[in-house]
């Protein structure tokens, strides 16, 4: 009997669902290794980020399937919600803000609006609502992840590249590249994607994956070109955008 219980709990463990992520579903490039990041950091949260199941196709908040769709290399499995708000900034400042929120670093959660305005989370979660660039308090206190969506939403309806690039630090040298810097170009439209993950190879060449939301609002995916996840930046990729993929574009959060 005991063998028998031994066999099936094996089997049972063995069956398990592994994690899908950015570090499981992609092979480092031969030559390359991955690149050393913090416990706890933003980088390693993004790695870990799960993925919906390989062959699923970007889709638009709508439902539909987005433009984009031709450079899927996978679909990062989170909402994207049902109203045209979750573009390509705010997809940005939502893998932060939820990257701090699971963190419970309240305080750092705070994003500026085109305007000016600074849009933290700990007045809104304290009850504050926005109105004519001032906190006014009409609600109770709550910290509920509902609320912090409710708060994300009001973001992504005021805030944009123009607004998230003046907010992120210019990374001076490329070579220190890491996984959750942004290539980023403030306008009307402008746009940005977010580096998930970085490796190096001898030489200190860098390859990295790229991930982006788009117009309309769509899921977050991690892109592909020409047959390939990995970017460099000094490689030319015919993606939309893909001329931001430079130095001359690249920020970081501090």
């Amino acid at each position: 009997m005991k063998s028998i219980f031994a066999i099936v709990l094996l089997f049972l463990i063995s069956a398990a669902p592994v994690s899908d992520n950015v570090l499981t579903r992609f092979k480092t490039p031969a030559g390359y290794t991955q690149q050393k990041i913090e416990p706890g950091s933003f980088a390693e949260w993004l790695q870990n980020l799960p993925l919906k199941p390989v062959g699923t196709q970007t889709k638009t908040y709508k439902g539909d399937i987005a433009r984009t769709d031709v450079y899927t290399a996978a679909v990062v499995d989170i909402s994207v919600g049902n109203q045209d708000l979750q573009q390509c900034a705010d997809a940005v400042m939502r893998l932060r803000g939820e990257y701090l929120y699971h963190q419970k670093n309240y305080k750092a959660i705070s994003f500026n609006f085109v305007g000016g305005f600074k849009c933290d989370y700990i007045h809104y979660a304290e009850g504050y609502r926005y109105k004519n660039d001032k906190w006014i308090l009409t609600s109770t206190k709550d910290y509920s992840y509902a609320t912090f969506m409710k708060y994300m939403n009001l973001v992504f309806m005021y805030a944009g590249t123009l607004s998230l690039q003046k907010e992120l630090k210019p990374v001076q040298n490329p070579a220190e590249l890491k996984s959750g810097d942004v290539f980023i170009h403030g306008g009307s439209p402008g746009h940005c994607f977010i580096v998930m993950d970085v490796v190096e190879n001898s030489d200190h060449k860098k390859q990295f994956l790229l991930a982006q939301s788009f117009m309309p609002a769509q899921n977050i995916q991690v892109l592909q070109y020409d047959g390939s996840p990995w970017f460099s930046m000094d490689r030319h990729s015919d993606i939309a955008y893909g001329e931001l993929i430079s130095q001359v574009y690249l920020r970081r959060f501090d």
